[in-house]
This record gives structure tokens, sequence and C-alpha cells, in this order.
């Protein structure tokens, strides 16, 4: 099936959304913890976590315009911290409830049944029940004029992860962590694993190393 740009753009809103959300396959599904400069805590599921950089060690969420309110957004500029937690198997329906658009003075937290949990220090709840999550500190924001979303740049300042999904090579198994994917906006997989490479050299054909 052969689909053009104009065939696209002919579609229904909401049909042309589930479909473009699709294209790219599965992405991570992380809900996302900030709390705002007067302690209220938000919670929101999100797919566009994208790792930029190691040392220093970076990854960029991508938001939606901010021509509605957006309290992760709001959040994480009035305090410079954020955490994301990855979301396993059990939690999938209190996560995917995240996404529901809840006023600011409600917390997600609560609403959906998750618990806040805090580290020493650090100004972003993440979620107790998560087995992997990790705390950012805001680097850098940048609107993209093509279609107003934001690109937040944070550094990852702490992680807790599984002892057993932590690999000798400094690699997460992210099976061994429970992590799921998300493809769309309402497509959960739970990932099996099938291989891993050894490192590519142009003189050495491709090799499986487990």
């Amino acid at each position: 099936m052969y689909i053009s740009a104009e065939a696209m753009a002919d579609w229904d809103k909401q049909y042309r959304a589930a479909f473009v959300n699709s294209l790219t396959g599965y992405k991570p599904a992380n809900l996302v913890g900030t709390c705002s400069a007067g302690g209220q805590e938000n919670l929101a599921i999100m797919s566009s976590a994208v790792h930029l950089g190691s040392h220093p060690p970076l990854i960029m969420l991508v938001l939606r315009p901010d021509v509605a309110p957006r309290h992760t957004l709001d959040n994480i500029r009035a305090t410079g911290h954020y955490t994301l937690s990855h979301v396993h198997e059990a939690l999938i329906e209190p996560a995917h409830q995240t996404a529901a658009r809840y006023p600011r003075e409600q917390s997600e937290f609560t609403a959906c049944g998750l618990t806040p949990a805090y580290r020493e220090g650090f100004g972003a709840p993440y979620v107790k029940e998560a087995f992997l999550s990790l705390g950012l500190s805001l680097r850098e924001e940048q609107r993209l004029a093509i279609n107003g979303t934001h690109m937040v740049i944070g550094e990852v300042v702490w992680v807790s992860v599984p002892d057993n999904a932590l690999r000798d090579d400094g690699s997460i198994d992210l099976y061994r962590s429970g992590s799921v994917a998300l493809a769309g906006v309402d497509s959960y997989y739970a990932p099996q694993p099938l291989c891993r490479m050894a490192y590519a050299k142009p003189d050495l054909p491709p090799r499986r190393i487990d």
C-alpha cells in the first residue's frame, strides 16, 4: 500500500495522528514526574525520550506545543528537575490513565493510584512502583519553529536500576528490568530479546555475541 502526503492531509485528524504516531515503531514508555514551585505533583506518560549523549549523560524529551496548559513543561521550567520512570507491565493501566486531562491542582499520582517518591536533595518525584527510574536536571530548552513543539534536554543526575539488570559491560538489560514499549499512543508491548551483536567493524563480518 502506497500512501502519499497529499492523501494523509485529507484524512480525519484522529486517524492521521494515530497513523503518523505509529510510523517510528516501538518507543520507550516513560512516566515523567514533576513538581511545581508550590509543591503540586504531576505525572504524565510520554514516549519521546531520546538518548542525546553519554558524557555528560543527556536525554531529550519532545513536548507538545504550549498553546494549551502544559503542566509538565511549566514545572520543569519552574524547578529545573524532573524524573523518568520506566513503565512495566503492572503499571500499564495507571500509567496510561495519566494521559487524561486532570486539572492542575489534582495530582496524577493520587488520581491514578501511584506513589510519589523522592531522592534527598532532588525536587521532583519518581514513581515508587517503577523498577527503573532516573532523575534529570534541565540543561536546555528550545521551541521548534516548524510546529511549536518544545525540545527539552536534561542531564541525568541519578539512576535507580535493578541489580540483575545491569550487565558487566555497563549496558542495561531492559528485559530483566521489565520495561515495556509503546507504539502509537495506546499500544503497549513486552519486548522479547532476540540477540546482542558484537561491535561493528568494517573488516569483520557481523557476529552475535549472545
